[in-house]
């Protein structure tokens, strides 16, 4: 037997199915044309069980306050039933009653299917072909991020003075690690929508991420153009205390740092990171020095990129000697994230959860930050 005809008898099997069912629900009440007249019983037995009560009492087998409790609930169920065979016509004769069901049933059984199937045939499509299942989910839209990148992506193909299509864009750009492509729109969204702190500081922040966490000259321009716009403008004053650090001032890096958190509201969700990074300056971890840093910003991409994967592996090996230090297990995860390399960062910290695990402070910060870059699961 054929896929096609096996769809087929499936089909109409679940339209027998479906009828049927239908049927019964119709036929249950036909079958029950009698119950109406159990109201008239209803009345006798309660009357009896008023005598019963009556009898009882009077024998001194219940007491006074129990007979009347269940004379009480024993007439009002006798009233209900008086007024529900009032509320009921009276019955047809059996035989018009029997013949009136008869009809009833045969239109259910013969002419609703009929119906259906009729109706179907008209207006459904049986002979429409059956599609497997990679079929009909083409049909359904792709949710995926890289099949919405490239929607927009020729969308502004074609309409490339969309500033609104490189606002969405960017920020997705930044995410998937693709800095050069996140530059390009912010710099577009910056001419299209014109200046402001966050897109100055957004700007920033891209091309902080082509340079591999080094803030360049360029980038720090910006940072300092946002903080001009808005001065309380939190991206550009914390890239400004990071490029300070990468300058070697990190006197300069903790004044700015501690003025963010000093004036940031209580519940602002960044003051805990800024808290680790004072922390980490303030404490002296292991980890990349400011001056190899700033350094790494003269150099060449593939030589620059060979630097940092350096002093990133000397400060895993260091941990791995000596897993007590929290700020330098933080410092770890970030730089692998900022190296792209999220399994290694994903492994860094369940490390560092294992090498600190006396310790329910240090874990909650490891907690926080594999929250805040996403890396649970």
């Amino acid at each position: 037997m054929s896929s096609r005809r096996f769809d087929v008898m499936i089909l109409w099997l679940l339209f027998a199915l479906m009828t049927a069912l239908a049927i019964c629900a119709v036929l249950w009440p036909l079958a029950r044309g009698q119950a109406a007249s159990r109201s008239g019983n209803d009345l006798a037995v309660y009357r009896d069980q008023l005598e019963e009560i009556a009898r009882d009492r009077a024998a001194g087998q219940i007491g006074d306050v129990e007979a009347e409790a269940a004379k009480v609930e024993v007439s009002r169920r006798l009233i209900g039933a008086a007024d529900a065979q009032a509320a009921t016509p009276g019955p047809l004769p059996a035989a018009t009653a029997t013949w009136h069901r008869r009809v009833v049933a045969a239109i259910v059984l013969v002419i609703l299917p009929l119906g259906v199937g009729g109706l179907y045939l008209k207006v459904g499509s049986p002979d429409l072909p059956g599609q497997p299942l990679l079929a009909r989910a083409a049909d359904v839209p792709n949710q995926s991020i890289d099949r919405l990148v490239q929607q927009v992506q020729a969308h502004l193909e074609a309409n490339p003075e969309d500033a609104r299509g490189w606002e969405v864009i960017a920020p997705v750009y930044l995410r998937l690690g693709r800095f050069d492509d996140a530059v390009t729109a912010r710099r577009n969204l910056l001419r299209l929508a014109g200046e402001s702190a966050e897109r100055q500081a957004d700007l920033g922040e891209a091309l902080v991420g082509t340079a591999n966490g080094v803030v360049t000259a360029e980038a720090k321009t910006a940072f300092e153009r946002a903080v001009a716009l808005d001065a309380q403008d939190v991206k550009g004053r914390y890239f400004l205390g990071l490029a300070a650090e990468q300058d070697g001032n990190r006197a300069q890096a903790v004044s700015i740092w501690r003025g963010m958190v000093e004036g940031a509201p209580a519940d602002a969700p960044w003051v805990g990171f800024v808290r680790e990074e004072l922390a980490r300056l303030e404490g002296g971890p292991g980890g990349p020095r400011p001056e190899d840093l700033a350094a790494a910003a003269e150099m060449g991409p593939e030589q620059r990129m060979a630097m940092i994967r350096g002093m990133v592996e000397k400060l895993s090996d260091q941990l791995h000697h000596d897993g007590t230090n929290l700020e330098g297990w933080l410092r770890l995860v970030r730089s692998y994230m900022v190296l792209g390399e999220r399994d290694k960062a994903r492994a860094a910290a369940g490390e560092a959860r294992h090498a600190l695990a006396s310790d329910p402070e240090k874990l909650r910060r490891i907690d926080e930050l594999v929250k805040g870059l996403g890396l649970e699961g």
